[in-house]
């Protein structure tokens, strides 16, 4: 029984250990830090990738996020860098889902407002993610904007007054 109970806190200790490695990584390509790594270590792409029996080109694309990384390819990875068990998959699949979110908030709309473009002056308005950006565009049409800005961005999004309230 005793023995149980220590099995237990360990995982527990383990799982917060990892979810603490997750929390600080979340939301990161798991290539960035395989990239990371190897440039720390000094060991190039091609060689690690042949010492764990990876393809170069694959490695490279996955540390280039062009390419998602399968289970098996991840557990060559953390096996090799020394990472906990699920570490890099757990990665990918967040990553992959803000992606999909990112995807799916961005769908809902498919023009733009009609506002003034010098209003984004620090990032390409052509590529504004109108979707997924939605809370910092209103932020800053609420702080910058105009009054007709103000009411194209509340029809544009559809608030209501408790909504325009919380971003003023």
């Amino acid at each position: 029984m005793q023995q149980n109970a220590n099995k237990f806190v360990y995982i527990s200790i383990f799982a917060e250990g990892m979810k603490t490695n997750i929390e600080k990584y979340k939301g990161i390509h798991p290539g960035k830090i395989i990239d990371r790594e190897l440039k720390k270590r000094k060991i190039s792409q091609r060689a690690f990738a042949n010492s764990i029996g990876i393809h170069g080109q694959t490695l490279n694309a996955i540390i280039k996020g062009r390419r998602s990384m399968t289970i098996e390819q991840s557990y060559k990875l953390e096996k090799e860098l020394g990472y906990e068990e699920e570490f890099l998959i757990v990665l990918q699949a967040q990553y992959d889902y803000q992606e999909f979110k990112r995807k799916k908030e961005n769908e809902k709309y498919s023009t733009r407002p009609d506002i003034r473009k010098i209003l984004f002056w620090d990032v390409d308005f052509d590529k504004i993610e109108w979707g997924y950006k939605k809370d910092w565009i209103i932020k800053r049409i609420m702080e910058r904007g105009s009054e007709y800005e103000k009411n194209e961005i509340t029809r544009f999004y559809n608030l209501n007054d408790l909504d325009i309230e919380k971003y003023k």
